[in-house]
């Protein structure tokens, strides 16, 4: 295996705006590039080409992190006639890869959404995830915050061929488990089902 190597980038904008019909968010943040869960599957592997680098090694072990994404987000929220709506966290690549330990920019961004009582979805397959629940227990509260776990197999074998270094099934459920007692309201996205190996 490859060690991870992180580059920093200074960002001008951290929302990230859509006007797709297909996606039912118009807005998202996503504080690194490139992940390294490593899913075999990941429709974001191509955006890594964008900066002269591999849509396959490189995408889970040359990754982009952006220190200044809580900073930046307090300026885009001051802006006059900004006008909140939930805030999509790590759709791109998942905010809660293992570089977010050390990096902690998801948490910093929960901690500006939680002070400016912005509402925010989170979609992960991160054990991570549960070092945030005082924050996304406290947005819950509020009716601000949902996440959803990504949750494509229950058999240990199959989630180390597909997704390498995400969660194990078993943290993944304990996620839904912990999260849901909190009162944050949780659901499951399974996906991609892949016939014949996953659709059973």
């Amino acid at each position: 295996s490859r060690a991870t190597e992180v580059m920093d980038e200074q960002v001008r904008t951290i929302i990230s705006r859509n006007q797709s019909p297909d996606i039912p968010f118009d807005r998202s943040i996503n504080p690194y590039r490139g992940c390294e869960h490593a899913c075999i599957y990941c429709f974001a592997r191509p955006t890594h080409a964008y900066w002269d680098m591999s849509p396959g090694l490189d995408f889970e072990t040359r990754l982009i992190a952006k220190p200044d994404a809580a900073r930046q987000l307090r300026r885009e929220l001051d802006r006059p006639g900004y006008s909140p709506a939930p805030i999509a966290l790590g759709i791109n690549t998942d905010a809660y890869q293992p570089v977010e330990r050390e990096r902690r920019i998801t948490r910093e961004i929960l901690e500006v959404l939680a002070e400016y009582r912005h509402p925010v979805t989170v979609i992960t397959k991160g054990g991570l995830i549960l070092r945030d629940l005082d924050l996304l227990a406290e947005l819950a509260q509020q009716g601000l915050c949902s996440v959803s776990v990504s949750l494509t197999t229950l058999d240990n074998n199959l989630k180390r061929a597909m997704e390498p270094r995400t969660a194990t099934p078993a943290i993944r459920l304990k996620i839904l488990r912990e999260l849901s007692a909190a009162g944050v309201p949780t659901g499951i996205i399974m996906g991609p089902v892949i016939p014949f190996i996953n659709d059973h």
